[in-house]
């Protein structure tokens, strides 16, 4: 997939938002999730995980979800299984006011599906089982968004 976090600062994250408003602290937490320690990593996950994806869906998670795939890939970066679970926390969430972003973000986490066969085969027990649920999820993935017309 590329160098970890290639081109987040073209994405204008002032002008998006998440849970809680202005999602212009979101390549912050992303960048500590690729090269922080345990620690620091876990606590950005957790922001993450709340702003983009355990509530509902926004359309800074519709531009974070590439570089979460980066993150989940790259060996380099802590907690990789953790990054894998919040991709399956965004595929099981919604936003029925906004169907549109949702389907973006759905869409966006239902397009690394061939990543995870990777994932899935590699040395980290934790990262293949999450990389086995989120392909289980993926592979079961139904909801009115996502549905054909």
């Amino acid at each position: 997939m590329g160098t970890i976090l290639k081109g987040i600062s073209r994405i204008r994250w002032y002008q998006l938002t998440h849970a809680y408003g202005s999602a212009q602290d979101v390549p912050g937490r992303l960048s500590r999730v690729a090269w922080g320690d345990v620690r620091t990593s876990v606590d950005a996950l957790s922001d993450l995980g709340l702003w983009l994806g355990e509530l509902a869906v926004f359309d800074a998670t519709v531009a974070a979800v590439p570089f979460l795939w980066d993150l989940a890939t790259a060996d380099s970066v802590n907690n990789r299984a953790a990054v894998i679970e919040l991709l399956q926390a965004i595929l099981e969430h919604g936003n029925p006011p906004q169907i549109e972003v949702q389907l973006a973000a759905h869409r966006a986490v239902l397009t690394g599906r061939d990543t995870l066969g990777m994932l899935a085969t590699g040395s980290d027990p934790a990262v293949r089982a999450a990389a086995h649920a989120l392909r289980a999820a993926i592979d079961g993935h139904t909801c009115e968004a996502c549905r054909p017309a």
